[in-house]
């Protein structure tokens, strides 16, 4: 998970902007969020893939 001082070093704003949003602008601020929730979700998803697709492999080179 990103700090806070992560995404705004990534959405070239300051820590203080985004609590502005989040103070201000709650619907930019949680459209935002969803983002990089969304973006975790996907590395989650990939690590799992490769990780399943690793454990494949080992099983096909073991039954062959």
């Amino acid at each position: 998970m990103m700090t806070q001082r992560d995404m705004a070093g990534f959405l070239g704003v300051t820590t203080v902007t985004l609590r502005n949003w989040k103070k201000n602008k709650p619907n930019l601020y949680k459209t935002i969020m969803k983002g990089f929730e969304f973006n975790e979700m996907v590395n989650n998803a990939k690590e799992y893939y490769e990780k399943s697709k690793e454990l494949q492999e080992r099983y096909d080179n073991l039954t062959k």
